[in-house]
């Protein structure tokens, strides 16, 4: 389909931007890769009468690190975050999850701060940041608020972010000592149909905390609370897998039905799980 016609606006600050929705109101809609909302205008999904193209604001484009934690503007596109000498030094995991998103022409256009604004059930980069304890800072008219990822992704496109506000970045803070992550995703189709990401942190050799969170099977990505509790006390790896399917809330689309989906659910935390405890062991 032919995309209608619409304006394009290239604000330099994020005050001029703020001023454009105000004045613009629903017939605008931000934009940055495009990746996502440019798919769904050619669709017919979505239709708008103006663009606000972010790209030119530079406090969206930092990449470093800030006390400690890894600060990753909204702007910043997934290709610069896995070619970073600060990600893949401070952050590998993050680059070797970047690195599997869609393929390099995406990576290339598309951005995390889009990404996580478009809330695509299916994605890579959610669920993982939900299990890394990241927090996105949000920029609006009264000052800059700090959402945790838990609260962030609402439900399927929705999120925490609110009229007048755009996404400044996301901190991800550092893996404590003795710590190790893993992430892995089952794709059927052009997008993620289950996304798993496990963090667990070893002392002397035990286990003192676990994070699971599984994504792209349900409405939003979510943590599991009892296959977690059971992971850091040292329940058999087979009860850990079972938690986990218990626990998950799928629904059934073309991916598949739900017991199908907590079935690979079960597979992808037990996979993630063993990779993220060897990692641990060897740090």
């Amino acid at each position: 389909m032919r995309l209608t016609p619409f304006e394009i606006h290239t604000p330099s600050s994020l005050a001029e931007a703020a001023a454009l929705m105000e004045r613009l109101g629903d017939d605008a809609v931000l934009y940055a890769g495009g990746t996502e909302l440019l798919l769904v205008m050619k669709l017919g999904f979505a239709e708008y009468d103006h663009l606000i193209d972010i790209k030119g604001i530079a406090e969206l484009h930092r990449l470093e690190v800030e006390a400690g934690e890894l600060v990753i503007g909204g702007c910043v596109t997934h290709r610069e975050i896995e070619r970073s000498p600060a990600v893949q030094g401070g952050w590998p995991q993050i680059a070797a999850m970047i690195r599997g998103v869609a393929n390099v022409r995406v990576r290339n256009a598309g951005t995390l701060g889009g990404n996580l604004a478009f809330a695509d059930p299916h994605s890579d980069p959610a669920t993982f940041l939900l299990a890394a304890d990241a927090r996105v800072d949000v920029w609006g008219p009264a000052g800059v608020r700090s959402v945790p990822m838990a609260g962030f992704v609402l439900g399927p496109y929705a999120t925490a972010v609110r009229e007048g506000e755009v996404i400044l970045a996301v901190r991800v803070p550092p893996l404590p000592a003795g710590a190790a992550m893993a992430h892995r995703k089952i794709s059927f189709h052009e997008r993620p149909a289950v996304t798993v990401t496990c963090m667990v942190r070893r002392d002397n050799g035990a286990v003192t905390d676990a994070r699971i969170a599984v994504g792209s099977v349900g409405l939003a990505p979510a943590r599991l609370a009892e296959a977690e509790r059971a992971l850091a006390g040292g329940a058999p790896a087979e009860r850990v897998e079972a938690l986990a399917r218990e626990e998950c809330a799928p629904t059934e689309d073309a991916n598949g039905a739900e017991d199908y989906k907590r079935h690979l659910v079960g597979v992808l935390v037990r996979r993630t799980a063993d990779e993220a405890l060897l990692r641990a062991g060897a740090a």
